[in-house]
């Protein structure tokens, strides 16, 4: 039996690492996704090979690591409520249910889905989502029942977003659940979001 962990990430230096760290105790590209906001624009569409390495799963290993942790291999989708994210893996493949060819939009309910599919409560799919939208990068990965607790600690120690206090204060903003169809975050709103919550990142 396999059991799907989460984690949301403020920043993708920590999502990066956190990568890194799963890959190490074994866990494979093909059990692991990535989807990271690209309001900034710094990847873009010539600089990977779209749905097919996404929906595969391919190029997690040398796109995820290295200086920088490149994101080179990875696909790039347009998510209604949220604007550009480059993703890859099978979280993706799931979401906009194409593997080859140009992802499109229309991946917004899709990721909750694909989330909510995996085991992932409801509820906290909705906050992973939005979180993305606020300018995050989500990795998932299934690992073996044996591994959940092990994998889980990885994410955690990687600077993960605490998922009960960030949703206390997307909810002490009249937040309630994610709307695709709400405009997606500028830059500077994302700037701004980060600052916000620096420094605020759960040390347990």
């Amino acid at each position: 039996m396999t059991k799907t962990v989460t984690g949301l990430f403020d920043h993708y230096s920590d999502a990066s690492a956190a990568v890194e760290q799963l890959k190490t105790t074994g866990v494979s590209d093909s059990d692991i996704s990535i989807v990271s906001n690209n309001s900034d624009g710094r990847y873009k569409d010539n600089d990977n090979d779209v749905a097919e390495d996404a929906g595969a799963g391919a190029g997690i290993g040398a796109a995820v690591g290295g200086v920088g942790g490149l994101l080179t291999g990875l696909g790039i989708m347009a998510i209604p409520g949220v604007g550009p994210v480059v993703a890859a893996g099978w979280l993706a493949a799931t979401a906009v249910g194409a593997v080859t060819g140009a992802v499109v939009g229309g991946a917004a309910g899709g990721i909750v889905g694909a989330l909510t599919e995996s085991g992932v409560d409801e509820r906290d799919a909705h906050v992973y989502a939005e979180g993305i939208r606020r300018g995050g990068t989500l990795v998932t990965a299934r690992v073996p029942d044996a591994q959940a607790t092990g994998a889980q600690a990885i994410l955690q120690r990687s600077n993960w977003v605490d998922l009960p206090t960030r949703r206390a204060a997307y909810e002490g903003e009249g937040w309630s659940s994610f709307d695709e169809k709400a405009d997606p975050y500028s830059q500077s709103a994302i700037d701004a979001e980060r600052a916000r919550y620096a420094g605020r990142a759960s040390s347990v």
